[in-house]
Formats: structure tokens, sequence, C-alpha cells
């Protein structure tokens, strides 16, 4: 079966078994939990767990503390996962807090080295200067200044040799100028305000600055020579305190992100009373492996029953495909997620877009790089798109023999064998545009047949019988087709009569017009609850509407013929190009090799991705709009959600 079978699963525990049973669960990779608010919600006296997570912050402040400290902490699997959490956070708190003080230590050495090099990088412009800062800053009537100002402006300091202030150069610069001036505590004000408007830039010397510049200079860079050995020092303690520690805080960490992940499981966990229970689906097999490993857990019982038996939980489908249908399910779960009770189209899809696709891009040599391309990708990065690629570079490569083409050449296929059809042949151009027609009539066929019967697996029988996909819309279709094909082909055979037409063509039409009504009748309900005018209106409108989509459905696989078609013109005027970069036709020297090589690379991604965009909309819009919804939910163990 392409769905898998289900069981539903019902873990029921004490209350003291709590996170005994979400170990469990958190680890199974089989198993699909149903959310607790399900039942919680429907029936009074039940709740949802919510027990407050006391790991969470623990964890999150051991992580802050990993990066920050560059420890290399680890999760790992522990056999024993109980743990004291007060004692283990107290044991964290106490190696931080020590981490926490030598890491305070460390922020004030590198404060003061900071301090100390921006007080460097001013003193060593005043090198030279012969100047005490003990004697200047012990003035008590004078006020001294030090800064810079622009080279440009020291000329106009001789406007004003009348005010009373010591100017004195301590380095001179040719854009900018340090020095110093003094003035008495009452002059002050004033002096700062000519300085200010020749653009001086004050400095302030820290007290912590003695004696004369090249004297303080020399203690300052010893001062921070010893700060950044020491702080060496501090870090080789920290590395030294977490790395004694290390083994206690993984084992803390690893237990804490463990049962931590139960918290989050907790919204699985039904509550009444002083027990609780987990509910989901598993397939058969893994249920009774699971209710074997549960119920070696004192007082753990786990009951299994059939996936139907609880009405207020729809199954979750879990798909079953073999070896060549397994990779096109990701076009399926595109479009939706069959129910658990519908038909998977996986293995339909597998065929369908296997054959069109092959027969729309129908060449050896690209199919066989289709393929080994698509290998290379599904071996080297897991996708399932090149698991695909794989199988339609085969069906391509099968088509191509079909086409007599190689790489685009009839020429090189010639060498081989002769070629079965030349699409390109003014003969053969309608039998393609036929025989895509026909290819597209038995897929509508086959998907409306499918539709039959999932209505008659649901016992929807008006669907079933009146809709345009159900048995009406079969019969109109394959008599109108076979009337058309025995117009058009001369088969002579006894159709067109006027029971013919009033049983096979008339009938299923009527009986899809009043599919509605019809089956209100079937359902003991009122045929035209709205009135007979209404339903006319709009049920006019849709016969009109499913007759024209019955044209275009069948007309769209045209586009089939005409990829086929463009391939070859494609590959055709490749060809034609590297023949005029040849020189001529029979040349073949490095241009006509370049040119076939980039022009096959150019036709295989542009036209392969357009063709295979094609056939998935023929998929989706021809085949899955008449039998498949896609409305149910995938199969997600915890370990996935």
């Amino acid at each position: 079966m392409a769905i898998a079978k289900l069981k539903l699963v019902e873990i029921e525990f004490p209350a003291q078994q709590y996170d005994a049973v979400l170990l469990k669960l958190i680890n199974l990779d089989n198993f699909h939990p149903e959310s607790a608010s399900r039942f919680a919600d429907s029936v009074q006296g039940l709740s949802v767990l919510n027990r407050e997570n006391p790991y969470a912050d623990l964890i999150a402040r051991m992580e802050e503390a990993r990066d920050k400290y560059h420890i290399q902490l680890k999760s790992a699997d522990v056999d024993n996962v109980r743990m004291n959490i007060i004692q283990a956070d107290t044991f964290f708190c106490d190696v931080l807090e020590k981490a926490a003080q030598i890491e305070k230590t460390k922020e004030d050495l590198l404060t003061m080295i900071q301090e100390n090099e921006a007080t460097i990088s001013q003193l060593e412009h005043m090198i030279d200067a012969n100047i005490d800062f003990d004697r200047l800053f012990s003035c008590k009537y004078l006020q001294i200044r030090f800064g810079r100002l622009p080279t440009v402006n020291l000329d106009k300091l001789k406007y004003y040799g009348e005010q009373k202030f010591l100017f004195k150069v301590l380095h001179k610069g040719t854009k900018e100028t340090y020095c110093s001036y003094l003035a008495t505590a009452d002059n002050a004000p004033e002096i700062d305000n000519i300085f200010s408007s020749l653009y001086f830039e004050r400095i302030h010397i820290p007290e912590f600055v003695h004696g004369k510049p090249k004297e303080a200079l020399t203690v300052l860079k010893e001062e921070d020579d010893t700060a950044k050995q020491y702080i060496q020092v501090l870090d080789q303690r920290i590395e030294k305190l977490f790395n004694e520690n290390l083994t206690e805080m993984n084992h803390i960490y690893s237990i804490s992100k463990k049962l931590n992940e139960t918290y989050d499981a907790q919204k699985y966990v039904v509550v009444f009373g002083k027990n609780a229970a987990v509910y989901g689906f598993a397939e058969e097999k893994d249920a009774k492996k699971i209710q074997a490993d549960f119920e070696q857990l004192d007082d753990v019982k786990v009951e299994i029953s059939s996936a139907m038996s609880d009405s207020r939980l729809t199954p979750p489908t879990k798909l079953k495909n073999n070896w060549f249908s397994r990779p096109f399910r990701m076009f399926v779960e595109m479009y939706g997620v069959p129910s658990y009770t519908d038909f998977d189209p996986t293995n339909l899809v597998a065929i369908s877009y296997t054959f069109l696709f092959g027969m729309m891009f129908g060449d050896v040599g690209q199919g066989i790089v289709l393929s080994l391309v698509g290998y290379f990708f599904y071996k080297w990065k897991g996708m399932q798109l090149g698991a695909v690629g794989m199988r339609l570079g085969i069906s391509s490569t099968i088509f191509g023999f079909v086409f007599g083409s190689i790489f685009g050449s009839e020429a090189l296929f010639e060498h081989f064998m002769e070629p079965m059809f030349l699409p390109m042949e003014t003969e053969n151009t309608m039998t393609l545009l036929m025989a895509a027609i026909a290819t597209g009539v038995v897929l509508i066929i086959i998907s409306i047949a499918f539709n039959i019967f999932l209505n008659l697996k649901k016992k929807h029988w008006g669907e079933m019988l009146f809709s345009q996909n159900g048995l009406a819309g079969l019969i109109f279709y394959v008599s109108v087709l076979l009337l058309v094909a025995n117009m058009l082909v001369g088969l002579n055979l006894p159709l067109g009569g006027p029971i013919y037409i009033v049983l096979l063509i008339a009938m299923p039409i009527v009986m899809i017009f009043l599919k509605e009504p019809l089956c209100h009748k079937l359902e003991g309900e009122k045929m035209f609850p709205h009135g007979f005018g209404a339903f006319f209106t709009e049920a006019f409108f849709e016969l009109f509407e499913v007759m024209l989509t019955f044209i275009a459905n069948t007309m769209s696989f045209l586009r089939v013929g005409g990829f086929v078609l463009s391939h070859a013109g494609m590959m055709m005027v490749v060809y034609t190009l590297a023949e005029m970069v040849a020189g001529g036709p029979g040349i073949i020297n490095f241009g006509y090799i370049l040119v076939a090589i980039i022009g096959n690379i150019f036709v295989m991604c542009l036209e392969g991705m357009i063709v295979g965009i094609q056939v998935l909309r023929l998929e989706f819009y021809e085949m899955f709009s008449r039998y498949y919804e896609g409305k149910g939910k995938p199969f997600t163990s915890i370990q996935e959600k």
C-alpha cells in the first residue's frame, strides 16, 4: 500500500513518571503525537501539562558563558538523567562568580591601559619639553593649559602681546602645534577666550602623570607592559578554572538539554487527576515495539486501537512508495498530502511524469547526461530532485532512441541504427500531435476512473454518479471521443445514431446539469432548496464551463507534441550555428565542437527546466484537479516537529 496503515496508540501513566515517559517519547522517530489541546478543549476536567521549566534559564546562562569565555561546552548522551537542579545551578553560579571576579580585575586593567595609551599619545608630542608636571600642577595662583592649535595661527598671537600670559611651544608640526600657556587665576577666563578664538584644543593631563614628560612616558609604558602581562595571567586563571570544572559542567549541560526537551513535549500530555496520557499514531509494527518499550516503566499502560477509533482525531498520512516512485513524492507533497483514507497518487505521478518528460525531451545523449547529473546531486547533496533527474534521464534516453537523436543530431544516430520516428518530418507532424492528444485522453480517463473509485470507497454516491469527474462525465467523455475518432479516422463503427446520442451523450449531460439536486435527493433533502430559477442559472453556466474544461484539458496535451518539435527545432538551430562557425556543412573543427557543446548545455538547462514545469502543470491542472484533494496531514514524528 502507498499509504501506511496506522494504529492509534494511547500511553497512560501516573504523575510521578512524567520525566521517564517524556524522555522516551522525545527519542521516538516513528510516533506521531497529537496535541493535548484537542482533548482538553473538548472534555471538562482535562488539561494540558504545563510545568515550569527550570532548565531553560540554566541552559541560556551556560551558553552565554560558553560564548563569552570560549568554553568547550558540549551536549552528550547520558545514561542517568537524574539531577538536583538547585545543586547544579549553585555549582555553576559559584564557578561563574569566580570567573566574574577575575574578569572584573581584567576589565579594570584594560581600562587603565586604555587611559595610559591615550595619555602616552599626547605626551609623545611633549617629550622634548623641559617642564615638570608636579611643579606646574602645584601652583596656587597660576592656571596652566596644555593643548594644540593650528600652526598657521601662531603668528596671530603677536596681536595679543599686551595680554598677561606666558606661552610655550612644546612641539611644532606642519599642521598642528602642541603648546601650553600660563595665566593668573583672574586673567585665565579672558586668556582662555583668546586661545579658543585661535582654535586651541585643550588636552587634559591626568593626575597620575608625574615629573617630566620623558620620565612620565617611561613610567606609563612600564605600567602598561606590567598590566598586559598580568592580563595574560588572569586569562590563564579563567581557562584553568573552567578546565577544572568542565567535566561537571558538560554533565550538567547534557542533562539540562535532555530534560529541557521534555518540557517542549508537554503540549502532548493530557492530564486527568493524578494520571496523564499521550495520544498518537504509529505503524502497527512500530506500535507493538512502543508498547513493549513503555510498559517496562512502572504503572505505564499502552493501548493500541484502530486509527479511526477516535472521532476527535484525524489520522496522519505516512506515504510508503517503492524505489522508483519515492523521489516523486516531493511533487505530490507540493500539491498537498493525501488524506489517510484517500488514494496516494505518487505511483501514477511517477509513471506519467517520467513518460511525458521523456517524450517531450527525447534525446539519447542529453538523457544520459541528465541521469549522471541527477545521480551526482543525489549522492553528493542528497537532493530528491537529483533522484528524479536520474529517472527522467533514462526516459529521455529511451525516447531518444525512438526519435533518433543523440545530442540533438540525427546524423550521429544513423551510424548506429535506423530511427523509428523522426519528429521533424512533415508526414509525421500530425501523427505526433495525435499521439500527444491520445496520451492526454488516456491520462484524463485514468484520472476520472480514480475519482470514481475514491468516491465509491467513501460512499459519495452523488459525486460518483453525476459529477463531471464521475460516471456521467466518463461516459460522456468517452462517447464523444469515440464519435470524433470514428468521424476523423474513418473507423466505420455504428456510432452516432439517435439512441447513441441520447443515452451516451445527452443523458450524461443532463445528469451533470442536475448533479446538485440529484445529490440532494439521494441524501433525502429538498432538490431545489433555493428555487429552480436560481439553480438553473448557476447550473447552466457551470455546465458550459464543464464542456469547455473537457476540451481545454484534452487540447492542453498538444504541448507534449509541441515540445517534441521545439526540442528538435532548437537543436537544429544549434547545429546550423555550429556549421556557420566551422565554415560550412560537413566541416568539423574546434569552433564547431565548441558551439555544439555550448548549445547542448543551453538547450538542456533552458528546455529541461521548461519541460519539467510544463509536465508538472499537466499533472496538477489536468489530472490532480479531477481526483485528488491533498487535504491530509503528514505523519510527523516528535523529533521532526
